[in-house]
């Protein structure tokens, strides 16, 4: 790969003319657009900030220069504070972090107001005595052992040895220093890790990312502490050689959004559920469902919700309604968006609501087979929540806001008017034809006697609109061949 330097050999010689050597030359056009990178690359982050450390260049300008980009400065000594104070950069802008931490370096930090980072756990003794617990505090994860990373997207080995470090907290001294922590005051928590230095792998925060997301998830359920923020610690490494690709940082934060970004959806769903997930560059969690209702396992569903849970997608699978005010409870006390995939109950009502009214959004599909069929591909979604609606309306025609102007990244996925003079004609007879459905479901109820076969839940008027009618048993590929020789497709 060809390199350019943004400095030239005649302007170094010009700069030789006027100022002595040695010195150094910063490209301050490169390193204002190194940190708008790294915004805007974590920009679905509002609380991200990054913080630069002092001691890898302790230069007043550039620390001017990323102050004025929106960063904050990383410090591990009284200097780096005073230099930082002398810059007017005080309070949450600097993270303080020191392994053998004098008493006046710890005073120092706390009397500015920064966050400090305890390096190990005889640290939360140590400032106790020393200033106090401030508000918010930090602790530094050492997991031990051996981290390795080889199966990178960009094909980037890794490994490096922090069991071989002497600082860091074991995640048992993390519990037991969280839990002095708040006992002596601390309200809201951090937690602090690098397992590898100075990657050129595009893939190492990302992984470091999942592992401390994960960490905190635990942490929060065995102490009950609020944890405020993560820290990402390693630093971004420098492609030096020319055979080497330089680092990604867009890719880097979207490999970090995926890990903590989570969707829950049924175990018992078609394939299409989960693409709408994936397709998002988002995380399926999957629910476990109960056998004989075919409904949500409630107690799976509380279980399986984290701090990096978004949303609920709910299938009402085989035509049947599987919302209740439990599973909306759950979602409101969680602050989970519920989103409904109402493809297959079309007309199905939960009391006098329509399935697809009943969460934040719902999606439909109207393949010809469906309850609500079209002549061909089609499908929509219906919200109540207007700036939602327009948002996918300008998705679903190339991202326009208006004409030829593109306020998101779109795709053509209109529905022509053919389709929807077709399902406008066919929309008036959907609730006879699910009648009809019904009809034929209470038709087997009553005529299906073989202890071989055990039939769905019988569900009240109008909860089931009969999409499909799924029986159970042990012996499926049997039954299968023997209803095909019949001429009964499944």
């Amino acid at each position: 790969m060809e390199r350019h330097p943004f400095l030239t050999l005649q302007q170094a010689q010009d700069i030789i003319k006027d100022i002595p050597t040695p010195f150094h030359v910063y490209d301050e056009k490169g390193i204002r657009e190194n940190a708008r990178a790294l915004n805007k690359a974590f920009s679905w982050n509002k609380g991200y900030k990054e913080y630069f450390a002092v001691k890898a260049t302790p230069n007043p300008y550039i620390m001017k220069i990323l102050q004025e980009e929106g960063c904050g400065m990383d410090c591990s000594s009284y200097t780096e504070l005073q230099l930082c104070e002398a810059c007017g950069i005080t309070g949450t802008d600097i993270m303080f972090s020191s392994n053998v931490t004098p008493v006046e370096d710890m005073k120092k930090a706390y009397e500015m107001g920064a966050n400090i980072n305890l390096d190990d756990y005889t640290h939360v003794e140590f400032i106790k005595k020393v200033c106090g617990v401030p508000k918010t505090i930090c602790c530094r994860y050492n997991p031990g052992g051996v981290f390795k990373m080889s199966d990178s997207e960009d094909k980037v080995q890794v490994m490096d040895t922090p069991g071989d470090s002497k600082y860091g907290m074991t995640e048992e001294q993390m519990e037991k220093a969280f839990i002095e922590l708040k006992e002596a005051g601390a309200e809201e928590f951090g937690i602090h890790a690098f397992l590898a230095s100075n990657t050129v792998s595009n893939g190492y925060y990302p992984e470091l990312a999942g592992i401390l997301f994960n960490l905190a998830v635990r942490l929060q359920k065995k102490t009950g502490v609020h944890i405020k923020f993560i820290n990402l610690s390693g630093g971004i490494g420098v492609d030096y050689k020319p055979e080497e690709q330089k680092n990604d940082i867009a890719i880097i934060g979207e490999g970090v959004r995926k890990k903590f970004d989570e969707i829950l959806v049924p175990a018992n769903t078609f394939i299409a559920t989960v693409l709408a997930i994936t397709e998002n560059r988002l995380k399926p969690i999957f629910i476990d469902i109960d056998a004989s209702t075919l409904d949500l396992n409630l107690e799976a569903l509380k279980q399986t919700i984290t701090p990096h849970t978004k949303a609920l997608l709910l299938v009402h699978l085989y035509g049947r309604c599987t919302y209740d005010e439990h599973i909306q409870s759950i979602c409101d006390s969680n602050n989970l968006l519920l989103i409904e995939d109402n493809a297959q109950a079309h007309g199905c009502c939960y009391k006098t609501k329509r399935t697809g009214s009943l969460g934040h959004a719902a999606c439909h599909s109207f393949y010809p087979g469906k309850n609500l069929g079209a002549l061909g591909d089609a499908g929509a979604v219906t919200t109540d929540d207007e700036a939602l609606a327009q948002t996918i309306r300008s998705i679903a025609n190339y991202g326009f806001s208006e004409k030829y102007i593109a306020r998101h990244k779109g795709r053509n996925s209109r529905l022509d008017e053919v389709q929807a003079a077709a399902l406008d004609v066919k929309l008036k007879y959907l609730d006879e034809e699910n009648r009809r459905r019904m009809d034929i479901a209470h038709t087997y109820y009553g005529n299906i006697k073989n202890d071989a076969v055990r039939l769905p839940v019988l569900m009240g008027e109008g909860s089931n609109v009969y999409h499909i009618f799924p029986v159970f048993t042990p012996h499926r590929d049997v039954l299968q061949a023997f209803l095909l020789s019949k001429g009964i497709h499944t």
